[in-house]
């Protein structure tokens, strides 16, 4: 028979009676009660040695223990966590001890104390999984750009930020509260920050408006211009958001971290938040990725500077030149071909290429289309 709850002192007295007794048989004894012999063992012992004191229920914390936290440090781990509400026990960790704070615990002791004072919720946690990355060999190399979808301003009207994110060390090199998401103002902004840091080498973006209109058409004014100043463009591929997944988690966490967390009135509000809290992502925050180092750690400018005029559109000898109409179509060898408004008034090259009557396009150094005179194509 267990012990009853309401009478577990009773039972305990009188089963340590009935084993005293004079040819008790101790594992019939325990089967009885519903006991392992161990735990009979110890109950006899206890009355032995204490008494009836010795059978009440007993704290299992034990007396001494060396490896608990101490006080100031649980308090400092609190104080982390109360100022970076999203921030798991790696990153929280990180920061004690690139704060000089001594005896920082381990990040598994540091997820228990959040634990323990409720800062986790568990459904939160579940969504944070480790995903195999790939990533470029050094800075500049790609940048990922993306607009977060925009949100309404207390004041009135939509701020749309715009991210432009380093592959290689996840260094936010902007983030750019935009009244709207039109190439004007999409090349005001990466202006201001090629100044900044200097020119990429290359910049991922999707098929959508202002980068691209659609995977027939991948090219825009504003793609157009970065070609000019000698900057690669990919695409990524349509429906597949996980190919710049960089610039989409780091819109996530901007949601996550201020966005979902502060109503922000105006446009030049949004700006100041969004600087306070670029320069904790860049400088302050562990990057999981970075082995939770902080991107500006990773970052150092482009050595390639922005120019102060668009460089001349120059070609190889041999090539053959065309000027793009202002509907974007050129004419070669009898027949009209379209290639995009884009390069209207603009000249290109074409180049042979392997196969008899089948032209690569040129753009300045960038191939943007190819064309047949082919029967079987025309």
């Amino acid at each position: 028979m267990p012990w009853k709850e309401t009478t577990t002192m009773m039972q305990r007295a009188e089963f340590v009676e009935r084993a005293k007794e004079a040819g008790a048989n101790l594992s019939a004894l325990c089967r009885e009660y519903g006991i392992s012999r161990k735990t009979g063992y110890k109950w006899i012992q206890r009355a032995e040695e204490q008494g009836a004191a010795g059978l009440e229920d007993q704290s299992r914390r034990p007396r001494h223990s060396p490896g608990q936290t101490p006080v100031e440090v649980e308090g400092k781990v609190l104080e982390v966590r109360e100022e970076y509400p999203e921030w798991g026990g790696r990153k929280i960790r990180r920061v004690m001890q690139n704060g000089g704070c001594p005896g920082v615990p381990a990040a598994s002791t540091i997820t228990a104390i959040l634990r323990r004072h409720q800062r986790i919720d568990p459904e939160e946690a579940s969504k944070h999984q480790a995903f195999t990355r790939f990533e470029r060999e050094q800075p500049n190399q790609l940048w990922q750009m993306d607009f977060k979808g925009f949100f309404t301003l207390q004041m009135g009207g939509h701020c749309h930020p715009l991210t432009v994110i380093d592959d290689h060390s996840r260094f936010l090199v902007g983030l750019k509260a935009c009244p709207n998401e039109t190439s004007r103002t999409v090349q005001s902004q990466l202006s201001a920050i090629f100044e900044q840091f200097g020119l990429p080498e290359e910049m991922l973006m999707d098929n959508g408006s202002p980068w691209g209109l659609d995977r027939e058409n991948p090219h825009t004014v504003l793609t157009a211009w970065l070609l000019r100043l000698g900057i690669a463009i990919t695409h990524g591929r349509p429906y597949h958001p996980q190919t710049q997944g960089k610039d989409e988690r780091l819109n996530r966490t901007l949601l996550e971290e201020l966005i979902s967390k502060r109503a922000m009135a105006t446009l030049q509000d949004s700006q100041r938040c969004f600087d306070q809290w670029r320069l904790t992502y860049n400088s302050i925050r562990p990057h999981e990725a970075l082995q939770l180092d902080t991107p500006a750690s990773r970052y150092q400018p482009s050595p390639r500077p922005f120019p102060a005029q668009l460089p001349p559109i120059a070609y190889l000898p041999g090539d053959v030149i065309r000027n793009v109409d202002s509907s974007g179509k050129i004419y070669f060898h009898g027949h009209r071909f379209h290639l995009s408004h884009a390069f209207g008034r603009q000249p290109v090259a074409l180049r042979p290429t392997q196969t008899e009557g089948i032209f690569d396009v040129f753009f300045c150094q960038f191939k943007v289309a190819q064309i047949s005179l082919r029967k079987d194509n025309c």
